[in-house]
Order: C-alpha cells, then sequence, then structure tokens
C-alpha cells in the first residue's frame, strides 16, 4: 500500500455528488462498502494480480443504502493498493451450490503486494483529477 497525500483528506462531501462525478472518471463503488465507509476504486492494471487506487471514506450521516437520505461522507487518505491472486479456481470451496457462487475464485496470495513502479504515476495522475473534479465541488 503506497498513502497518497491529497487536499480532499477530510473535506466533507454528499454521496451522491461523489459517486456521480467519479463514476464519470472510471472509478466505482467497491463491493466491501458497508454503512458506516466505503471505498471508491480504479482498476490501473490487474497483469499480476490488480493494481488499483483506492479513495476510502466514512459516512458522516445519513446512510448508503438509502440514497434519498443525502448521505455525507467524509474522504479519508487515497492510497495504491496491489493485490496478488493465484491463477485458477478455488480449491477450498465450503460446499453446497449457492456458497460456491462466491467461494469459487482464489484468495489473495498477497492482500498488500508491492506496487509495480510503472504504474505510481498513473494512481498520481488519477488522484490529480478527482482532485480537480471534488475540490471545484467545496
Amino acid at each position: 500500500m503506497i498513502p497518497l497525500s491529497s487536499p480532499i483528506t477530510g473535506q466533507v462531501y454528499t454521496y451522491n455528488d461523489v459517486e456521480s462525478e467519479l463514476k464519470a472518471i472510471g472509478f466505482k463503488l467497491s463491493d466491501n462498502w458497508d454503512y458506516e465507509h466505503g471505498y471508491f476504486d480504479y482498476k490501473i492494471d490487474d497483469h499480476v494480480g490488480y493494481q488499483f487506487i483506492r479513495l476510502p471514506f466514512v459516512v458522516t450521516s445519513g446512510s448508503l443504502d438509502a440514497p434519498g437520505d443525502y448521505a455525507m461522507i467524509e474522504m479519508k487518505e487515497p492510497f495504491l493498493l496491489s493485490h496478488k491472486y493465484n491463477p485458477g479456481l478455488d480449491d477450498n470451496v465450503k460446499e453446497g451450490n449457492f456458497r460456491a457462487i462466491f467461494d469459487q475464485f482464489q484468495e489473495p496470495v498477497d492482500k498488500d503486494a508491492s506496487f509495480p513502479e510503472e504504474h505510481i504515476n498513473k494512481g498520481r495522475e488519477l488522484l490529480a483529477q478527482v482532485e480537480q473534479v471534488l475540490l471545484s465541488k467545496g
């Protein structure tokens, strides 16, 4: 993981505004969000594992599961993240057809793998785009 200092850290926005602006430049809400926090991710590469720029946030009011609530979020420090996976299907799948839907892929070999040098600049360029879009909202 490589932390990236940014002026968006600590800024508060409506969730809907941030999601709309970031979606337009290729970010998506990560699948591992909950009611109190989440991440906007942009996949930079997937050659050997996955490399992302991740924009974490916490919910300061409202709720992510009810867009009409106008959830407010506070942006946290962005970072670059690399996950390295084994190719193939998971040998340790739990029994049952329903559970197998979720367990079929390998667990990461290294959830915090080193981040390839050649993608660090791409991550910083993406962060500059995010800053330009979000800071114009403030």
